[in-house]
């Protein structure tokens, strides 16, 4: 075949391909099996050139090319690359994958946990290592050519975010940054900010899915499409709309009786269509999408208890999906991976279950498993032999475990503090894992239909596919210490006036500062519209002010002291006191069964009580048992009588109820409600109401024909100039914020003796080497000699409260604590953070703005003790009741805290020994195996 081209071109063309030949590009591309997308060309190409990149582009679009383009790069250039990621696990896979590519002998792994290879030309590690080499000063850094920091939207992430921009900005300028992130909504706005810090980047946004997702929800036997095209617009499935109407009808139903008879056939219709109308069981789902060829699939469930009793569920079901063949194959897997276990743990960790699910083809997946028992399930997942996994949303922070299908049972998950609708980044991410480039030719996401869904808000979620990176980024103490013996406190300040926090709250300083403008103009015009001829009006009109604002405030006083007397007079009721509740829903005679006390504050919850006031718990004359509250007790109330409680009295009985109402109503019914007569206003006796209206009636303004239009003018000035003040507090207030907190947690350390000027003190060194969210308090234990002549297993015990913090320790029994030292050392650790709570709260450092330090929790002091004293896992997981790979998480965190402990404890003294000997201790079993080599 000719090529017709004109020579010209054809010359071009051949000097193009040269050109290209001669680029790290070239025989890169030529290492996959398919061809590159533009949007991974201009990012390598923008690398080659010497920028630094900010990739932005959809789950499963193949970021992560970018990043091992960087490897590649570093590799060619004999320079070294660090491959940073946010978890563990993802270390761990792109550690397999980068040694899978290069050799064994090129790639190290560097985790906290792990350390292999660690001279090696590429490292993989967790960001939270970088940062501390960069604090370090470590050797490992020289030569270091590029940095690619994986999942760099979990700056984000209000705990461990800052670690990141920590990262960004103390990087050598030498070595250039590689940031990929899902689609973010403000990319161009973060590359501003690298440019800035980091110098010349590249931007490269990609909205484009290499394999395109369809939306659906399952009702009943049917699956939906989410979305319909009609004239070449995407609107929401007319079907679906109508399903959601019709069982909204049902809840209404008596209304549709007013409407008269319906013909049959309408009745009917609607009867075939409500048949539809149900939610599929989890085995039902699987078995549907096993039936449409849509498996593998994972399932995300919001609850681990969720995900493990799904599995249950689906093997009762009789569910198999896997053949003779396959299940032979996973059984050989598992076993090989599970080896080194020892015998009598695999049976403690559930594993004949575990593996009874992976023969068929399910599991679970989420952290309170083992870690080995999850990497075996996203091994065989990868290689097709498990098809249905039930997933926290963990898995969907990078791990690369890409589905043909993803399915949502629900829309709403636990956020810590509540259940809140999940948002339209987090549905993103989720739904992101369905469709495996290079295998499906379209990925499904299949959101489950629930009671009351509506169909318009699941298109919301679906439809968009982007949002904001923010900054969590806060100075902690030992930041503090590490940037003020490298750079001295002037320069300190500076480097964190650079922070991405900082440069977004700069940016959004302007816009205010142009409403500010715009306000001073409209208050020029206010001041003419209500100037007086007589007086001066702005005078006259801040007297009335103060007038209506001392009225406003002796009625505000007259309902606190209401208020007061109120919860007084409920303070003093007794069980079997006779009321009558004032108002709201229960309103009318009432026994008081407990008077409902508060029981004062949460552990670690600072300024925040259980309860406004006391809550009697009541039964009504109408037989209901209700805990009231103070919003049902505007006024005080006093008994009206007494009655005796049978002690036979059970408030869950129906009976028991009925009869305790019924001698209520017949012994009480006599008495009429409480009268209380209506305070007597006070304004009338108040001198400063006295005052002001003299002074008002004796202003020259007062007598003007027109002072009610000059008021109307002088109100609107007020308005927009309290609106003016708030816009210039909100500027101030975002204006060197960092650099403020910073200021705050200088003056802290400097009055504990760890900050002296530029000088960082022999304690100050201690606590720069002491990472952790009780870093300071980790630093005043040592201190203060509280750890010294304990034994290892007290002192694993001891740190374990310096790491552990309970998922839902709101109603949690009080922790068993062993007894002896480490039980006083841990009550020492407790009395030293309430110190140190208390000069937080003088140097103004709050929780609130991810500073201030929390409650050390003893939740895990037992299960630390009982590990480090040599206890078997079965002994220790059924005196904790934790699930297994919670345990291992603590366990490891402990050892990794020890290990610091031990670093900053220095040689003399009997810490730093006895926090190696812990380390031994708990460096065992289940807790030192890794299937990471």
């Amino acid at each position: 075949m000719t090529d017709d081209k004109p020579p010209a071109e054809r010359y071009a063309a051949a000097k193009k391909r040269n050109a290209d030949q001669a680029t790290a590009l070239a025989p890169f591309r030529e290492m996959y099996d398919f061809e590159l997308d533009e949007f991974q060309i201009q990012a390598c190409q923008a690398l080659e050139a010497g920028k630094g990149v900010l990739v932005a582009a959809p789950t499963g679009s193949g970021k992560t090319i970018v990043g091992e383009f960087a490897v590649h790069l570093a590799l060619s250039q004999g320079r070294k690359c660090f491959y940073t990621t946010p978890i563990k696990a993802l270390s761990n896979q792109k550690f397999n994958d980068l040694s899978a590519r290069y050799g064994a002998d090129k790639v190290g792994l560097l985790t906290g946990d792990n350390s292999v290879n660690g001279d090696a030309p590429v490292i993989v590690m967790t960001t939270e290592v970088l940062r501390n080499m960069l604090y370090a000063g470590s050797r490992a850094l020289e030569g270091l050519g590029h940095v690619v920091m994986d999942e760099v939207h979990y700056l984000s992430d209000r705990f461990r975010g800052a670690v990141w921009e920590e990262v960004i900005i103390h990087l050598p300028e030498s070595v250039n940054l590689v940031s990929l992130s899902a689609t973010v909504s403000n990319a161009e706005e973060f590359g501003d900010w690298l440019d800035t810090v980091r110098g010349d980047t590249a931007v490269i946004v990609s909205e484009h899915r290499p394999v395109p997702l369809w939306q659906h929800v399952l009702a009943g036997r049917r699956m939906y499409d989410l979305f319909e095209e009609k004239s070449g617009r995407r609107e929401v499935n007319p079907d679906l709309q109508r399903m959601a109407r019709m069982e909204n009808s049902r809840v209404s139903g008596p209304r549709d009786r007013r409407r008269g008879p319906r013909r049959e056939a309408d009745r009917e219709r609607e009867r075939r269509q409500r048949t539809r109308i149900w939610t599929p069981s989890r085995a039902e789902v699987i078995d549907r999408l096993d039936s449409e060829g849509l498996l593998p699939a994972i399932t995300f469930i919001f609850s681990r208890a969720g995900c493990q009793a799904a599995v249950q569920q689906c093997l009762h079901a009789g569910l198999r999906l896997n053949d003779t063949e396959a299940r032979a194959r996973v059984r050989a897997i598992v076993e090989e991976r599970t080896a080194a276990i020892p015998d009598e743990d695999l049976h403690v960790l559930g594993y004949f279950e575990f593996l009874e699910g992976l023969e068929r083809g399910i599991a679970a997946h989420h952290a309170g498993m083992l870690p080995t028992f999850k990497e075996v399930v996203e091994e065989l997942f990868v290689k097709g032999l498990v098809k249905a996994v039930f997933a926290t949303e963990t898995l969907a922070l990078g791990i690369n475990m890409p589905a043909r299908s993803v399915v949502l049972e629900k829309l709403v998950k636990w956020n810590g503090e509540q259940h809140a609708d999940i948002t339209p980044g987090e549905f993103t991410q989720l739904t992101g894992r369905a469709g495996r480039r290079g295998i499906d030719v379209e990925g499904h996401a299949v959101v489950l239909w629930q009671r009351g869904m509506d169909p318009g808000a699941v298109a919301g979620l679906a439809g968009t596919r982007t949002y904001p990176l923010r900054s969590s980024f806060k100075p902690s103490y030992n930041m503090a210490v590490n940037l003020v013996e490298q750079f001295g406190r002037h320069r300190s300040r500076e480097l964190l006036e650079t922070s991405f926090a900082q440069f977004q709250a700069d940016r959004s300083v302007v816009g205010i500062s142009r409403q500010v403008q715009k306000n001073e103009e409209g208050l020029e015009g206010y001041r003419e519209g209500m100037t007086c001829h007589l007086g001066d009006f702005e005078q006259y009109a801040r007297l009335r002010r103060d007038l209506k604002d001392r009225e406003n405030e002796l009625a505000r006083e007259g309902v606190a002291q209401r208020r007061a007397q109120a919860s007084a007079a409920l303070e003093k009721l007794k069980p079997g006191d006779v009321i009558h509740v004032p108002t709201g829903r229960f309103a009318g005679l009432a026994l008081v069964l407990e008077p409902g006390l508060p029981s004062g504050r949460a552990p670690g919850r600072r300024g925040a009580d259980h309860h406004d006031g006391p809550r009697p718990l009541v039964l009504t004359a109408q037989r209901q048992v209700k805990r009231l509250a103070g919003i049902d007790f505007p006024v005080a109330v006093e008994p009206v009588d007494r009655m005796r409680i049978p002690k036979s009295f059970n408030a869950r009985s129906p009976q028991s109820r009925r009869d305790l109402a019924s001698a209520l109503r017949t012994r009480a019914g006599h008495h009429e409600p409480q009268r209380h007569r209506r305070e007597r206003a006070a304004a009338a006796d108040d001198h400063e109401i006295s005052r002001l209206r003299a002074e008002l009636r004796a202003h020259p303004c007062h007598g003007c024909d027109e002072r009610e239009d000059h008021a109307r003018w002088a109100e609107r000035y007020h308005r927009l100039l309290r609106d003016t003040r708030q816009l210039e507090r909100r500027i101030e207030g975002r204006t060197n914020t960092i650099a403020r907190t910073f200021d705050r947690v200088y003056a802290l350390l400097a009055d504990l003796g760890y900050l002296s000027g530029d000088e960082v003190t022999v304690d100050g060194k201690r606590l720069a080497r002491l990472y952790g969210e009780l870093d300071l308090l980790a630093a005043e234990s040592l201190r203060e000699g509280v750890w010294e002549g304990l034994p290892p297993s007290e002192l694993a015990s001891c740190v374990s409260a310096l790491v552990f913090e309970a998922r839902a320790a709101d109603d949690a029994l009080p922790p068993r604590l062993p007894t002896g030292r480490a039980k006083d050392a841990l009550g020492e650790m407790v009395r030293i953070w309430g110190r140190l709570d208390s000069l937080e709260d003088q140097h103004r450092i709050t929780q609130s703005e991810g500073v201030g330090l929390r409650e050390p929790d003893l939740g895990f002091a037992w299960a630390a003790y009982l590990w480090a004293e040599g206890h078997g896992l079965d002994v220790v997981l059924r005196d904790v009741d934790m699930p297994a790979g919670d345990f291992v998480r603590w366990c490891k965190q402990v050892i990794d805290v020890l290990q610091q402990v031990s670093a900053a404890a220095g040689s003399g003294g009997t810490v730093a020994k006895n926090t190696r000997r812990a380390v031994e201790a708990m460096q065992r079993g289940v807790v030192a195996y890794t299937s990471v080599g």
